[in-house]
């Protein structure tokens, strides 16, 4: 196993993909953020297109870090079913990404990753963006919440890789 892994964190959506790259030492003791940022996508293109942009943004992206793993929330459906299924497309665009890559791709829940970074399920974006904030060591504030969101999914799966890990199950 690595001494450090390269995780990329994505929340993936039409309008905006959050993205997180955090550097993880010691089976997840050890964070630290290697980059962030986000794909803004024009309302006006034709769906098709906005996928594009996204699918261009994220390759240059794991391009220029060459991240190890990637982690992604899975889909939350809620009562919108039309956000649902823009959303579900920009997560295969996201997944699409990590197959040309050959980047193994690890998902959670929304449950799971409030509960690694918060430790409460039912946490705010506010707690969410504090937390990521501490555990990151970062000053300036995030912005959007997608990349907070991005960089929330990444810590829970190091953690998580750090538990298996410290289990003998990885």
């Amino acid at each position: 196993m690595p001494e450090s892994t390269f995780i990329l964190g994505v929340d993936p959506g039409t309008a905006i993909t959050g993205f997180g790259v955090i550097e993880s030492h010691s089976q997840g003791q050890f964070l630290k953020m290697v980059d962030s940022g986000f794909i803004v996508t024009d309302k006006k293109l034709p769906p098709g297109e906005r996928l594009k942009v996204i699918f261009e943004g994220l390759m240059a992206v794991i391009e220029k870090v060459v991240p190890q793993e990637m982690a992604v929330e899975e889909l939350f459906f809620n009562k919108n079913s039309k956000t649902a299924l823009a959303v579900g497309e920009a997560r295969g665009i996201v997944l699409l990404c990590a197959a040309l890559h050959q980047l193994p791709v690890y998902e959670y829940t929304p449950l799971e990753v409030k509960q690694s970074v918060v430790g409460y399920g039912r946490a705010t974006k506010g707690q969410i963006i504090y937390m990521v904030r501490q555990i990151l060591n970062i000053e300036e504030e995030i912005s959007p919440d997608d990349v907070a969101d991005a960089l929330a999914v990444a810590i829970c799966h190091a953690f998580h890789s750090g538990m298996r890990e410290n289990a003998g199950l990885s």
